[in-house]
């Protein structure tokens, strides 16, 4: 074992500067129990060992990652997955850079929230609830104006 995994169970974070590149490189530990790797680079090791490697590697992954979230933002008004391809982008950022890497984070405690709130038999009922209303309300509304209107075809089949 080293000492960064000896570390892990006492939930203390630091701030450890490589030695190649001068960066300080964020590393959150914590009791292991919640799954989450730590902040940073998931660059392989003689990548981050070159500075100019390294950093020609950050404008690649922020490239792709880049495209993939325009793709995504472009398929929202379009077919095709545009959240999930988006998502799939802020993942690719998160493997370079912690922001991103915090942008998940939140975002998968929130999803986790919401799917909890939802599974709540109070808020299903609720809403069970409140979707019977609303088609009840529809189906007067289209009984009034089909009452009122008739069923009229736009063509004109007389034969």
């Amino acid at each position: 074992m080293n000492a960064e995994s000896d570390e892990r169970g006492k939930g203390a974070a630091t701030a450890v500067p490589t030695t190649a590149t001068g960066d300080v490189t964020a590393v959150v530990t914590g009791d292991g129990a919640d799954g989450e790797r730590p902040l940073g680079s998931r660059a392989p090791e003689f990548v981050k060992a070159r500075r100019t490697l390294h950093l020609s590697w950050q404008v690649g992954v922020f490239i792709v990652g880049l495209a993939v979230v325009v793709a995504g933002v472009i398929m929202l008004p379009l077919p095709g997955p545009g959240w999930l391809v988006i998502f799939g982008g802020m993942a690719i950022w998160a493997t370079e850079f912690v922001w991103a890497q915090l942008v998940l984070r939140w975002t998968k405690r929130k999803v986790t929230e919401a799917a909890q709130k939802a599974l709540d038999p109070r808020v299903r009922r609720r809403n069970l609830i409140l979707t019977t209303v609303g088609v009840v309300i529809v189906a007067v509304l289209l009984a009034i104006y089909l009452w009122k209107f008739g069923i009229v075809m736009p063509w004109k089949i007389d034969e």
